[in-house]
């Protein structure tokens, strides 16, 4: 791919602030596992080669297994993901591509009934953030490191 624009570069201010925003959800609380499927589940459904790279590497680094990861774009037909996990998948998708149906109430009060009132809402920062990095990384072709 051809060469684009660098974002932290020309954009030096307003890149911190993902950045902040990102280290924020990171240091949340947010159970590391939790994040890391959000993080390679949005950028599967994105599409996002960089992300995916890095965040599939960050979850094999911290424990994640290799069959969870590769079946995670199937995570529907396997029992591998807990009902925690698969309710973050469904509020992965569905916020991800907020444009077909936007956050069900069905998958929100799945949620509602699993985790308490601010995890949710930490759930939803972290889909926010990558979903951001994922449109980073893929409107200005991001090359593999």
């Amino acid at each position: 791919m051809k060469k684009r624009i660098d974002l932290s570069a020309v954009t030096a201010g307003v890149y911190k602030r993902i950045i902040a925003l990102d280290t924020a959800v990171q240091n949340s609380g947010l159970d590391k596992t939790h994040l890391e499927l959000i993080k390679i589940r949005a950028s599967q459904v994105n599409g996002c080669a960089f992300c995916l790279n890095m965040h599939t590497s960050d979850a094999l680094n911290q424990g994640e297994t290799a069959q969870r990861i590769f079946l995670l774009n199937a995570w529907r037909e396997t029992e591998l993901f807990s009902r925690e996990e698969r309710v973050i998948l469904a509020m992965t998708e569905e916020i991800t591509l907020i444009s077909q149906n936007g956050l069900s109430e069905e998958t929100y009060e799945q949620a509602a009934q699993l985790f308490n009132e601010e995890y949710v809402g930490l759930i939803i920062m972290a889909i926010i953030t990558i979903n951001a990095w994922n449109r980073v990384a893929i409107s200005t072709h991001k090359p593999l490191n």
